[in-house]
């Protein structure tokens, strides 16, 4: 099943869990597709200290994820 999962918030925490779910569902053998929306597009920039976007995306992008902006 291919999974789109749409994200609109600049809340880093949000951004987080639902990176975090995309690549909960890819290990699972899912095929995921991450459309970023209005302030989602600035997705890291964030502070890196409060949540770690930047290493759940990488591991998303390692792990085939599409990434739509």
């Amino acid at each position: 099943m291919h999974v789109l999962i749409v994200l609109s918030s600049k809340d880093p925490e949000i951004q987080w869990n639902a990176v975090r779910f995309g690549n909960h569902l890819l290990n699972e053998g899912e095929e995921v597709s991450l459309f970023l929306n209005g302030p989602a597009v600035a997705l890291d920039s964030g502070d890196p200290r409060a949540v770690s976007i930047a290493e759940q995306m990488k591991l998303f992008s390692l792990s085939e994820g599409l990434l739509v902006a």
